[in-house]
This record gives C-alpha cells, structure tokens and sequence, in this order.
C-alpha cells in the first residue's frame, strides 16, 4: 500500500486578482501561505511518511512544497519538474478574468479555460510574460517553451512526466506533488479515468491536500481531500 498526495498551490497574488497566471511566476497571498501551513499540519495528522516529493518549476508551488516541509519537518529535497507546470493560457495570461468575461462573454471565456482541446491566442513572444523571457526558463530548450496550451496539450506533457519518472515509484514510496489546478486536473483525468466532460467539471481548491490511497496493484482504495470544509467533488468518488 501506498499514498499519492496532490496538492494545489496555494492562494497565489493573481489567483486574488482573478488573473490568467499560466506559466508567470507570482508568490502566494497570506492567505496562500496559511492555507499551506494548514495543508502541512493536516499531513502531519495522517502519520504518513512522505518519500519523495516534486514540484512544477514555479514559485508558488515551490513556496507551497517548503511551507508543508517546514510543518512537517522533513527537509528532504524536491525534484522539481516544469512538465508539472500550470496551463499556458497564451494572449490571456496576466489578463482579469471578469473584464475578460465582460468584453468577449462568460460563456466564451468559459470555453477557453475547461474546453478539452480549444487553446487561447498564442502569446507574443515579446511579451514580458512569454517563458522565453522569465529567468526560470533559461536553461530550458525552447522548442518545449510554449506559446498556448490546451488542456488536452497540459494532460499530455503532465501524464507523460507522471507515467514515466513518479508512476514506478508509487510501488515502493508515498509521494507528494505540489502543483497547479489545470496539472492536478491532467493527474485526476488519468488516476481516475475521467471523461472530457468530467474533467471540465472538476474543481481544484488551493492549498487542500487531496490524499490517494493505492494497493500494490496501484489501484485506487480510497480518495479523499484532507480539509473537509473545502473539499470539491471528485466526479468519480
């Protein structure tokens, strides 16, 4: 037996603001950090000895990972994975939310952010916000640096990151991935064989650990988010 822990960042600056964050490196609110220092001590409670821990590349789920190591005192080091990345929302990245809703309709902003396959304007390239500018990318090739994403392109780079380097591991290990909602979202799609439609649906709270029991089968027993007075329906559970 093992466990998977997943958990959302939490509260990030933009996520306040109602900003398309994507790809941006933004730090957590206060409210994003105590939500972490929350998430950390409701780990501590299940007495689980976590192996292995992995972030996406970006400073709010970094912040959130250290938060939850320092409550659980466990400094072990963290491999961090730009494959486990929010979704790249393109020419609306940095862009409110609710000003977007008013200016194209919700229904169509709707379209763009749970659609499977529909991808926003591709984000120039001289944007300051385009990853060939931010220093975290430097190092990376460019031809895996994005301009637009998908859900269905976030599923893909995620679950064949999941599949190929963390999958395995789950055989012998419990482990805890610190990332994004649309990343997560890509994880639960694959763990829990969700539909396009599912997936859609499926909300992620911030900063809410969301804990998977699995047999040596890796099978799913029990599933189940840590803080009951957030937790979002898991479709399938």
């Amino acid at each position: 037996m093992s466990y998977l822990i997943l958990i959302r960042h939490g509260q990030s600056v933009w996520n306040l603001e109602k900003k398309f964050t994507g790809w941006v490196d933004v730090d957590l609110t206060e409210n994003g950090k105590s939500e972490a220092k929350k998430a950390g001590q409701l780990i501590k409670q299940e007495n689980i000895e976590i192996n292995l821990y992995y972030s996406s590349f970006q400073l709010r789920a970094k912040n959130t990972l250290k938060i939850i190591q320092e409550e659980l005192k466990d400094f072990k080091k963290v491999i961090s994975a730009w494959e486990l990345n929010e979704r790249h929302y393109g020419a609306l990245t940095g862009l409110n939310k609710i000003e977007m809703s008013n200016k194209i309709g919700e229904d169509k902003v709707h379209e763009v952010r749970r659609s499977w396959d529909i991808k926003p304007e591709p984000l120039s390239k001289k944007n300051p916000y385009h990853p060939v500018n931010i220093e975290t990318y430097n190092n990376m090739a460019k031809e895996d640096l994005p301009d637009t994403e998908s859900l269905k392109d976030t599923y893909e780079r995620v679950t064949k990151y999941f599949g190929e380097e963390i999958e395995k591991k789950l055989e012998a290990n419990n482990i805890l991935i610190s990332a994004h909602g649309n990343s997560i979202r890509a994880l639960c799609k694959n763990l829990f064989n969700l539909d396009n439609n599912q997936i859609s649906s499926l909300e992620i709270p911030t900063g809410n650990p969301l804990i998977i029991e699995l047999n040596k089968k890796l099978e799913i027993i029990k599933c189940e988010y840590l803080d009951k007075e957030r937790a979002k329906s898991l479709v399938v559970f």
